[in-house]
């Protein structure tokens, strides 16, 4: 089962690093009540560190399987000279988060001090209305695509960008082209794709379903992905656009990548015929 890279437990996970940080400390201790609410896992919680650490947020020293199978999974008594301990009393690590995580040590790298900045900017949406949709690790390919050709600061930025990108796109396009879309992410098992392009927010997704399709020139298509994206520094719409519409190719049929083109306006045809 893929791991699930969500914003809220990325805020609590670099916030907590952050303020250990800041207080002059490496060592960091978790328990289940930083989580409370999260529906966190023990393999989920793993599985969050495995990704930052090996993406480069955080420089954290600690052992154990990031899927976290029983056996893998140490005791917080036999643990003395491990560095990253889990008290282990609340049973299978499929079940809630156990009482204790600790580090040894943990810091945030310049790359985690970006993200956890963006994500305070964001703590609202972030936490007060509950988990995000997740990012799978098993589709992170996709949307690390859009983030190293969009010049993004991170996989988060990818992943709302592109739900802005396709967003606008299906408004070009009827009923019966934006559903033969998700089809082909269906049938050929995208589900990450296929839930990214039927949009998550339920009104829109509605919205999208029963209006006819809409008429707008390319500046329109550029300024809705700029304004509503909120399109980071350092980077712009078209390369935002070219980067998901390039990514988005690799995964659609031939006959697919032409119907859409057929719907975009001239200067937006011509990123996706570069793309």
């Amino acid at each position: 089962m893929p791991i699930k890279i969500r914003e809220d437990i990325a805020y609590i996970l670099l916030d907590k690093i952050n303020q250990a940080n800041q207080q002059g400390s490496e060592k960091v201790d978790f328990s289940s009540t930083d989580f409370t609410g999260r529906n966190l896992t023990v393999s989920d919680f793993l599985g969050q560190l495995d990704y930052f650490n090996q993406r480069g947020y955080i420089d954290a020293e600690f052992t154990g399987n990031a899927y976290a199978k029983q056996e893998d999974v140490p005791s917080l008594v036999e643990a003395e000279d491990i560095d990253f301990r889990i008290a282990n009393t609340l049973g299978a690590p499929d079940g809630p988060l156990p009482h204790l995580i600790r580090f040894k040590k943990a810091s945030l790298t310049e790359k985690g001090h970006k993200a956890l900045q963006r994500l305070q900017e964001n703590y609202p949406q972030a936490l007060e209305k509950g988990p995000n949709v997740p990012i799978a690790t098993k589709d992170l390919p996709f949307l690390e695509k859009v983030q190293l050709k969009a010049e993004l600061p991170d996989i988060f930025d990818a992943r709302d960008l592109t739900i802005i990108v396709y967003r606008t796109l299906r408004d070009l396009m009827t009923t019966e082209s934006s559903e033969k879309v998700k089809s082909e992410f269906k049938e050929d098992n995208k589900e990450e794709l296929h839930e990214l392009w039927k949009d998550n927010n339920p009104l829109v997704a509605w919205l999208s379903k029963i209006r006819p399709p809409l008429k707008f020139d390319g500046q329109t298509f550029l300024r809705r992905i700029e304004q509503e994206g909120g399109v980071p520094r350092g980077t712009d719409g078209v390369k935002v656009i070219k980067a998901v519409f390039s990514a988005t190719k690799e995964e659609l049929s031939d006959a697919m990548k032409q119907e859409i083109e057929a719907v975009l306006p001239d200067n937006i045809k011509n990123i996706w015929q570069a793309a």
